[in-house]
């Protein structure tokens, strides 16, 4: 009897291990982790159950950074969007009955084809409407593309909100997205939203790095003031790296109100 008992154990467990090393990665870690539990220290379980709770939150698992590719439901729904728009009471009772029905890889990808064709509109609309859905988390680049699509329509009121709704959220920017934006806006000439962000950057517990001032510091050329404040900014930062000045008549060169006087 306790041979027969013995063998019947033996075949449970090299059974077990067998699934265990035939399933995917995460279901394998758990079955292996829960026989080896009982013999690791509690730290180190509590040290493994965090590495796993950490790499799924990691930002490179965004869903605003994937391929998105648009199903049959959401190019529908997108036409009809642009055919609603000039119809406020008919395009929110739309949005209502099937927008809110989408999947949530088709509504993403309808967001990011908007914002691809710069509709400042309807961006807003599907914008309030992702917020509002059960999946929906604070994400940084949801904000992000956010923002570069309103500067580059010269949308402010809209950035405003944008901006408040993500501080409310407590959403975190890494340097280099703050450069992204920064200079996103600097290319649409909106400079002073340009460098209210930058005092938000220079607020940010993420430390600082030199590429993103470098992005900053090109898109200040235009602007030799501001320029100016963020260089000394960045040398008493970096002070160990060095800055290289455009010449003072770059733009004067390039100047088409100069031009035409030139030619009376």
């Amino acid at each position: 009897m306790l041979r027969l008992s013995l063998g019947l154990l033996r075949r449970s467990t090299s059974r077990t291990q067998a699934i265990a090393e035939d399933w995917p990665w995460p279901c394998a870690f758990s079955l292996q982790q829960q026989s080896r539990s009982r013999s690791l220290p509690h730290a180190q379980v509590k040290g493994a159950a965090t590495y796993i709770t950490s790499s799924a939150s990691s930002p490179s698992l965004s869903i605003w950074r994937r391929k998105k590719e648009m199903g049959k439901e959401g190019l529908i729904v997108a036409k009809e969007l642009k055919r609603l728009q000039s119809n406020p009471v008919r395009l929110d009772r739309f949005i209502k009955s099937h927008v809110s029905r989408l999947l949530k890889s088709d509504l993403v990808s309808v967001v990011a084809e908007f914002q691809r064709q710069d509709q400042v509109f309807l961006c807003m609309k599907l914008y309030n409407v992702v917020r509002k859905e059960i999946w929906y988390r604070p994400d940084m680049f949801f904000y992000r593309d956010m923002l570069m699509m309103l500067a580059r329509n010269k949308s402010v009121d809209e950035v405003m909100q944008v901006w408040e709704d993500l501080k409310r959220e407590e959403v975190l920017f890494d340097q280099h997205t703050f450069g992204d934006i920064m200079r996103a806006f600097l290319d649409s000439e909106l400079p002073s939203q340009a460098m209210e962000i930058y005092d938000e950057m220079r607020r940010s517990p993420e430390p600082p790095l030199s590429l993103p001032f470098r992005v900053i510091l090109k898109g200040l050329i235009p602007y030799p003031e501001l320029r100016e404040k963020v260089k000394e900014d960045f040398l008493e930062l970096f002070p160990g790296m060095i800055v290289y000045d455009p010449p003072e008549d770059l733009f004067e060169d390039h100047d088409p109100r100069k031009e035409r006087d030139d030619d009376y």
